[in-house]
């Protein structure tokens, strides 16, 4: 290439002036910049393209609040969530029974009950406590709670408690107490009354009603001091607190409630042979009348969706065997794992089964002709009164025998079942969904120190048992949300490659926003609002945890870029690098020879 340079004339005659020239050291003409200048522009060209390169790879990262999500996590763990409770006992009939100490026995009976598990959920309780003489004066002692109500003395009367119902009762009481349940958290009651022996039973009977009250009625119970402040403690602790359950709260891996805070019950009639006979049913009905009042009862705690099928074709896993002493076919509880026919029973038909909505199946089986009737021994062998059994975290199954079990026609016989026996169906169903949920089926809850009866709901759970479950389903939910949460801020920090939109963002924004409304509405007692918001928070964490566009990049490093693009642009940058190094190397020794070349010449 032609160099630009200073060219002496070589026509010239310096051979009496100028030095003797070599030429591998000298050279006499100055040297140019232009293979410098071309090299050095193709190399800077390359350099400022990084920058639109690197733009062009940009991974886009919604701004995610991982200190707050920290800060949550750690708030729950450290500190379990606890809901203001209102406690009010009032002794009726009792003549020389000093409030104060009644309240301080109580106090530590249900301290004692409480102190090995102050876990989240459970309640931070204020206690009042009346006494009510035979000729209705009384005495009482408040807590400092301004929200406590207070007892208008006088308006119970022992006589009530003798001459009306149970249910009547219950509705007396609630009218004493109602509006007691406000910011201060629900208040719940327990009525003691001590009955004239007129008969000379000392018979204790205990109810727990269908709202926030209890009473304990029998006589003799001022002299059974003791008895009853452990009854009333228990009934405070064991029954309104924990629920009547075995354990103290519900866990998370049983908690039939989906992620996304739905359920789906899904009811099937499934007919094992339609050649014997061919049974439906009014299911819409029953729908309307029965399960509409429970799906508006738990609407805080989960948005709950009914559906129905009828099934043909489908006999059941486990085989039965004939009983000659109750003429009747059986199965046992050792059959009951192999009785669902996963292979004939196609019940996951649901819209919700592709999504993260929780399907609790409710079977009501037919048996065949060959089979029937069918009933269920238990391992003490008797035979079950509800004819069904329940599966955790799937559902129930009902085996319904027809009234005739004979069929002489060719035909198979076209029925229809009956709204009553529809009802007892549903009643049973019901009872299965409250084991689902924790809750015993009976109504009756047995403790050392005695037996209580529970007064049923029309709504399938009473108030307080509504109550529980929003208490236990709140922490559930917070719990799961900050677990979610935590990982995914733990995922997004480990891979900064990750592609995180605004979608998720927000869904991660409004998800922190909703759990700490649910603690606001917990602090204040507002249980159906904090068991609302805890399962927004919930699904919302879910959401972006799950998002599509996570789970397409989330192994996108730096690594794998660098693959990518170097076999294209690596070759390409190197040679021009290489090139620009050598021309700056040359310049600089062809610039050395000229120096060298003009000292000589200035010595001379």
């Amino acid at each position: 290439m032609e160099e630009i340079s200073d060219h002496l004339n070589p026509t010239s005659d310096t051979s009496g002036l100028m030095p003797e020239f070599d030429p591998k050291t000298m050279r006499s003409s100055k040297p140019g910049l232009k293979r410098l200048f071309i090299t050095t522009t193709v190399l800077f060209s390359f350099l400022l393209g990084l920058p639109f390169l690197w733009k062009t790879v940009e991974i886009y990262r919604s701004p995610l609040p991982f200190h707050d999500i920290d800060s949550l996590s750690n708030q729950i763990e450290s500190t379990p969530l606890r809901f203001p409770c209102s406690f009010h006992a009032v002794f009726v009939g009792f003549q020389s029974t000093d409030p104060d100490k009644l309240r301080s026995e109580i106090q530590d009976g249900i301290k004692q009950l409480t102190q090995p598990s102050s876990q989240c959920g459970s309640c931070d309780f204020s206690l009042s406590v009346t006494v009510q003489n035979p000729d209705d004066h009384c005495s009482e002692t408040l807590t400092s709670d301004p929200s406590m109500c207070s007892y208008r003395c006088g308006v119970i009367k022992r006589n009530v408690f003798g001459a009306g119902s149970d249910v009547a009762v219950d509705e007396s009481l609630a009218d004493v107490f109602s509006g007691c349940s406000g910011h201060g958290g629900k208040m719940y009651s327990v009525v003691v009354v001590n009955e004239e022996n007129a008969n000379g039973e000392d018979e204790v009977k205990a109810v727990v009603g269908k709202r926030r009250h209890a009473w304990i009625v029998g006589s003799g119970l001022e002299e059974r001091y003791g008895d009853v402040v452990a009854r009333v403690s228990e009934i405070f602790v064991k029954v309104f607190m924990n629920g009547g359950m075995e354990e103290g709260s519900i866990h998370g891996e049983f908690m039939p409630v989906g992620s996304d805070g739905r359920i789906v019950l899904s009811f099937s009639l499934l007919n094992s042979n339609p050649r014997d006979w061919i049974y439906d049913w009014d299911f819409q009905r029953i729908d309307e009348a029965l399960l509409a009042p429970v799906t508006k009862a738990l609407a805080p705690i989960a948005n709950i969706s009914v559906e129905s099928q009828v099934l043909y074709h489908t006999p059941k896993s486990s085989f039965s065997s004939w009983d000659e002493k109750i003429q009747s076919y059986i199965f046992k509880t050792s059959d009951l794992p192999f009785f669902v026919n996963s292979n004939e029973w196609h019940l996951d038909t649901s819209a919700g089964a592709s999504g993260r909505s929780k399907i609790l199946q409710f079977v009501v089986y037919i048996p065949s002709g060959k089979e029937c009737p069918l009933h269920l021994q238990l391992p003490n062998g008797e035979i079950s009164k509800t004819n069904g059994f329940i599966s955790p975290m799937w559902g129930g199954v009902i085996v319904w025998n027809p009234g005739n079990c004979e069929n002489d026609s060719e035909r198979p016989s076209r029925n229809t079942i009956s709204p009553q026996d529809l009802e007892r169906i549903v009643e049973v169903f019901l009872g299965q969904f409250r084991q689902l949920f924790g809750f015993k089926s009976e109504a009756i809850y047995t403790s050392g120190l005695g037996s209580y009866k529970i007064l049923p709901s029309e709504r399938g759970f009473t108030e307080w048992e509504l109550d529980v479950l929003s208490r236990k389903h709140t922490c559930f939910n917070l719990h799961s949300c900050s677990t979610t949460l935590g990982s995914l801020s733990r995922l997004v920090q480990s891979l900064p490659r990750m592609i995180i939109k605004d979608e998720i963002g927000e869904q991660v924004k409004y998800s922190m926003k909703a759990a700490k409304l649910a603690q606001s509405n917990a602090s204040t007692g507002g249980y159906s609002s904090s068991a609302s918001s805890s399962r927004e928070a919930r699904s919302l964490a879910e959401n972006a945890f799950f998002h599509p566009s996570i789970m397409s990049v989330s192994y996108f490093s730096y690594e794998h870029c660098f693959a990518v693009y170097s076999p294209f642009f690596l070759p390409v940058v190197g040679h021009v690098v290489l090139a620009a190094l050598r021309e700056w190397k040359r310049y600089k020794q062809e610039k050395a020879k000229y120096s060298t070349w003009l000292a000589r010449k200035k010595t001379a």
